[in-house]
């Protein structure tokens, strides 16, 4: 059984963190950070938490949900603790976000001398003992290598208070189901249990049953814009052909010209293909996936943050729990498979208020995913035609005007001054402004407009007759999409699917396992509600074929051969 926390009624005056009942500490922590009140995740979360309560909390990334559960961990931890095992575990996807989220803890708890960890794959493992032997209060970890940790006895549970499971959606998602569960076997049945999702799938609710008791439940629903105002996100697609996709995306960039932004793709060899596109065609461009070292990784954000690249290329699984305060946009390269994703990846932006721009580059025939999506979030997506080679230069234009309106308002112009009265007595005042924004216009912006080509307009497929056409269908449940391969490959019919509870790690780990081929030669897949089509090298296609039709997936047999549709 389990209750649910309602909203403060939107008439009174909300609370503050002092009437949270937090202590001394974490107030002057906070007000030091500048926190000024809670935010709805935070003010619905804390009370009960700091009684102990168990908390099923459902809110979008970015609404302070470390906060929400780090300040009541932090709140009950005894001052005069002898013991050295954690009290606290908090279970992330990811190591970015095992950073950020001990980092808030080392914030929030820098008056109360709480010792926090992170532990995470990619990093030695020895500092990690070391640390755990001299003692902690909150280890933060990725489900793996706390498993390792328990396994060598170096991370032990039997002291845990409260284990936290945060963005619990995206951790099934990667696979970690089996970790999770056999790391709560190990903590005390008696114990405080914590789980934070931006999504509410049944195989959350299902944890949660199993896991919490009669949890409070808080759904905190994304804000929706006032009347009149502009949505906090504002998200647009672009239908462009598969071919023309990145000289499309260096378009869009030109003409939206973010502060910095990530462009997330589907696979590492895209992400190091379309870094080197991108830095080609002048944009300081960075390269962020799950096979660089944790070192590299470092360096790449170091250098975002800085200011120093401003253009982010990354897997979802590298740039999950990113909080870069100067990302601006926030660019789908492919339709995400599902709507999950796409509402993890645009969550990068329009965070702690700030402003951000959300763009999918689609083919035409992932339109129908579009309106999937939009059905989902609820949110509407604008279909956008491509910057042409005018929009462009009207573009570059309106861009070297601004930089000369701010340069007029602000900087001190007269040093210069002699220059513009010497020339003004041999030519007009008018050719000399206008040679002045010609240097300062090709200064700015090296790239010349005669090297841009037109990139083709495309339609959206009319939908076709019979069961094709169904009101609100998703595009890839029933029809096979025509897919642009590339060359030497050729795509693998699987008769499972969605309804079957297939994920592309489950088919790459089916081929992989029965074959001799490594998951990078493996190409594009797509899961339908019935069946899935994998792209994969023509020299290896029989290989494949015959090692899956011997095995089984997700613990079920299933036809499999080559794609009929391929040769229509």
């Amino acid at each position: 059984m389990s209750s649910t926390s309602e909203l403060p009624d939107p008439s009174t005056e909300p609370p503050a963190f002092m009437d949270l009942g937090l202590r001394p500490e974490l107030l002057a922590a906070l007000a030091a950070l500048g926190y000024e009140e809670p935010t709805p995740i935070q003010r619905e979360a804390i009370p009960p938490l700091l009684a102990g309560r168990d908390l099923l909390g459902q809110a979008a990334t970015g609404t302070g949900k470390t906060a929400a559960f780090a300040l009541p961990l932090l709140q009950r931890m005894p001052d005069d603790r002898a013991g050295d095992d954690p009290l606290a575990l908090v279970l992330v996807p990811t190591r970015e976000l095992a950073v950020q989220v001990s980092e808030a803890f080392h914030r929030y708890g820098k008056d109360l001398g709480a010792r926090v960890l992170p532990i995470y794959g990619g990093q030695p493992i020895g500092r990690q003992l070391r640390a755990l032997d001299s003692g902690v209060d909150v280890v933060v970890a990725t489900p793996g290598r706390a498993l390792d940790h328990i396994a060598r006895g170096t991370l032990r549970l039997g002291n845990l208070a409260t284990v936290v499971l945060d963005e619990a959606d995206e951790m099934l998602d990667m696979g970690f189901a089996e970790d999770i569960e056999a790391i709560l076997e190990h903590a005390p049945e008696q114990r405080q249990t914590v789980l934070f999702s931006a999504t509410m799938p049944a195989r959350i609710d299902g944890m949660a049953r199993a896991h919490l008791t009669e949890p409070v439940r808080i759904l905190i629903a994304r804000e929706q814009p006032v009347a009149g105002e502009a949505p906090r996100v504002r998200q647009s697609a672009y239908l462009v052909a598969r071919a023309h996709k990145p000289a499309a995306l260096g378009r869009v960039l030109d003409v939206e010209s973010p502060t910095a932004a990530i462009v997330f793709c589907r696979s590492r060899e895209e992400v190091d293909r379309l870094t080197e596109t991108m830095n080609g065609r002048g944009y300081r461009a960075e390269a962020l996936h799950g096979g660089m070292s944790q070192e590299q990784r470092d360096r790449v954000m170091g250098r975002l943050r800085a200011g120093t690249a401003d253009l982010l290329v990354a897997t979802d699984v590298a740039a999950r729990g990113l909080d870069v305060e100067q990302l601006s946009h926030v660019v789908n390269f492919d339709v995400p498979s599902a709507p999950e994703s796409y509402v993890h990846r645009i969550g990068r932006v329009g965070r702690a208020g700030r402003e951000g721009v959300a763009i999918t580059l689609a083919e035409p025939r992932e339109h129908r995913m579009l309106k999937t999506i939009e059905r989902v979030t609820g949110q509407r997506i604008t279909i956008d035609k491509i910057p042409t080679v005018a929009d462009l230069r009207t573009r570059r234009l309106e861009l070297t005007q601004a930089a000369l309106r701010e340069s007029l308002l602000e900087d001190d112009l007269d040093p210069f001054r002699v220059i513009v009265e010497t020339l003004s007595d041999e030519f007009d005042l008018m050719e000399v402004a206008l040679a002045a924004v010609k240097l300062a216009h090709e200064a700015t912006l090296p790239g010349s407009d005669e090297a841009e080509e037109e990139i083709p307009q495309v339609a959206i497929r009319p939908a076709r007759s019979g069961r094709d056409s169904r009101p609100g269908q998703d595009l890839r449940t029933d029809r096979r999409p025509s897919r642009a391969r590339t060359s030497g490959t050729t795509q693998v019919f699987i008769g499972l699917g969605r309804r079957a509870g297939v994920r592309p790690q489950d088919l790459v780990g089916a081929i992989t396992g029965e074959t001799g081929i490594r998951g990078r030669d493996i190409g594009s897949i797509e899961i339908a509600d019935r069946f899935s089509l994998v792209e994969v090298p023509v020299a290896v296609a029989d290989e494949v074929i015959a090692g899956l039709r011997g095995s089984t997936i997700k613990g079920r047999k299933a036809t499999v051969r080559r794609d009929r549709d391929e040769h229509r």
